[in-house]
């Protein structure tokens, strides 16, 4: 059977917090990224792909469902751990993995869940045959736990097992999804979630197991900077050759789907030019997001300028793989293999996002984009204007009316934020938002 024949392996590759510029292929010239180059000049480089969220788990809800993530009580906002107990992805909801399951892969998340604790959620129960990695959103490269202390347990599981590596998360990632690249059968296809925690915080980078040593707070503060988030990067880098490489070991590169992309923008170390923003903003640098896809069998080394989001993927991969989201959840996302394949031209998409829904609120239609910060609106052209500078509400003011009317029209149909959201079963000490004073800085 050729490859066009087969059904084809698909490797999703999650970086966590990188940003826009944070590759060299994308502009990144302090440091090189040669693996993921490499990548992008074998396959397609998108130049203007979301991310779901502006923060992590939600963004992984819209990855994992094909749907924006606010149809669910554990999507709202940001970060779960504070509800992670009890609020999380529904085990009977359909996702990208149990319906590759279901059309006959083996399936397998290594690396970061994100999306509720035991005992009531879980990669296993929801459409995983197998887990590495960390249910929460960050640990310690080293130490493998969420916070600092002797009595602090690590987050590393084996299924729902707790267990203990020694080394590097990134590099222990690698490890295990190399590794199980090589055990699969040859005659199913599978599907490989590699969700790294890299770059995100705490800033330890390969060789710098005495900093976490001395950590007290992995956010750290007054820790972290270029030299170290560059060693970061360029790790994770690392990291992808070597999965690139199992893949071509095994003989299966060519009919195998890999994406790599990240969960949001960056944070205080990224680079984002030509965008303004970071992780938390729904400016262009917040959630503009480096995307690659590699599958040489069936796509030819291209850049496309398609506008694509994170929940696209599920209906796009479930095509490449002969079967369909669930007839009860369809997705919001669309299908973009057509237009790869060269089978439908680029066309525009109306996309939306809230953060924080009296704070922020965004939608793109064309060349245009609707922002709302606190009481601050705007009308950008992010073609013309990436850095979100030259604000057309006045001239344009058909569009700005019709683009704030429709995120109106497009919020009353989800879950609304309300103070629960931010505050039941916080306490004082969780509740204290991380993020405010750089977002104080900044003017959010």
């Amino acid at each position: 059977m050729s490859d066009a024949e087969k059904q084809p392996n698909i490797v999703f590759i999650l970086a966590d917090d990188l940003g826009w510029a944070d590759l060299s292929v994308y502009g990144q010239t302090q440091y090189q990224t040669p693996h993921l180059d490499a990548l992008a000049a074998g396959g397609v480089r998108f130049t203007q792909a979301y991310a779901n969220s502006a923060v992590c788990s939600a963004t992984r809800f819209g990855l994992i469902t094909g749907r924006y993530q606010y149809r669910l009580r554990g999507g709202l906002e940001e970060p779960l751990v504070r509800t992670a107990h009890l609020h999380g992805l529904p085990t009977d909801h359909p996702t990208l993995p149990s319906l590759l399951r279901d059309a006959g892969y083996e399936t397998a998340l290594i690396g970061k869940w994100h999306l509720g604790n035991l005992p009531n959620y879980g990669p296993l129960k929801s459409g995983y045959n197998r887990f590495f990695g960390n249910y929460g959103g960050a640990i310690d490269y080293f130490t493998h736990k969420p916070g600092v202390g002797a009595a602090v347990p690590r987050d590393l599981y084996e299924g729902e097992v707790p267990v203990e590596r020694v080394g590097y998360y990134t590099q222990l990632l690698a490890d295990e999804a190399s590794s199980w690249i090589a055990q699969q059968a040859e005659e199913k296809p599978f599907f490989l979630s590699l969700h790294f925690t890299a770059p995100h915080w705490p800033w330890v980078g390969p060789e710098d197991e005495h900093v976490s040593r001395d950590l007290t707070d992995l956010f750290h503060y007054d820790g972290g900077n270029l030299h170290t988030y560059a060693k970061m990067v360029r790790s994770l880098d690392a990291a992808v050759g070597q999965v690139v490489q199992a893949l071509k070991a095994k003989g299966v590169f060519d009919n195998t789907i890999v994406i790599f992309t990240s969960d949001n923008g960056g944070e205080r170390f990224s680079k984002t030019w030509p965008f303004t923003g970071q992780k938390t903003e729904l400016l262009e640098g917040g959630i503009r997001v480096p995307t690659l896809l590699s599958w040489p069998a069936r796509l030819q080394p291209q850049v496309s300028e398609q506008v694509t989001i994170t929940m696209d993927w599920l209906p796009t991969l479930l095509s490449a793989a002969g079967t369909a989201p669930h007839p009860d959840y369809p997705s919001d996302g669309e299908n973009i293999l057509p237009v790869l394949q060269g089978q439908a031209p680029v066309h525009e998409r109306r996309l939306f996002w809230r953060y924080k829904a009296q704070r922020q609120r965004a939608a793109r239609e064309g060349r245009f984009k609707y922002l709302r910060i606190n009481d601050n609106e705007f009308l950008f052209d992010v073609e013309d204007d990436t850095l979100e500078r030259a604000n057309l509400k006045d001239q344009h003011p058909a569009v700005f009316a019709r683009l704030r009317q429709a995120w109106e029209d497009w919020n009353a149909q989800f879950l609304p934020i309300t103070d629960e959201v931010f505050t039941h079963g916080v306490t004082p000490d969780i509740q204290a938002d991380r993020y405010a004073p750089e977002r104080a800085n900044r003017g959010l």
